[in-house]
C-alpha cells in the first residue's frame, strides 16, 4: 500500500472518531477559554480566540512530532 493511501486510512479513521465522539466533544468549552478576546459593541462583536488556537497548536505539533518518530 503506497505512502498516500495509508494517510488516507488514518485521516479517515480519525474523522469517524471525531464523528462518534462529537457530542461528548461539544461539552468542552473551546473557543470560551480565559484568554480569548471579546470585544462586544451594540451591533458588531469581534472575536479573537487566541488561547485556543495556541492550544491546539500545541496539541497538533505533540500529534505530527508522535507521527514522525
Amino acid at each position: 500500500m503506497s505512502e498516500t493511501g495509508k494517510w488516507l486510512i488514518v485521516i479517515g479513521g480519525l474523522i469517524v472518531l471525531i464523528g462518534l465522539l462529537w457530542p461528548w466533544l461539544g461539552k468542552i468549552p473551546w473557543g470560551r477559554l480565559p484568554g480569548d478576546i471579546v470585544i462586544e459593541r451594540e451591533n458588531a462583536r469581534f472575536y479573537f480566540p487566541i488561547t485556543t488556537m495556541i492550544i491546539v497548536s500545541v496539541v497538533i505539533s505533540i500529534v505530527l512530532a508522535i507521527f514522525r518518530r
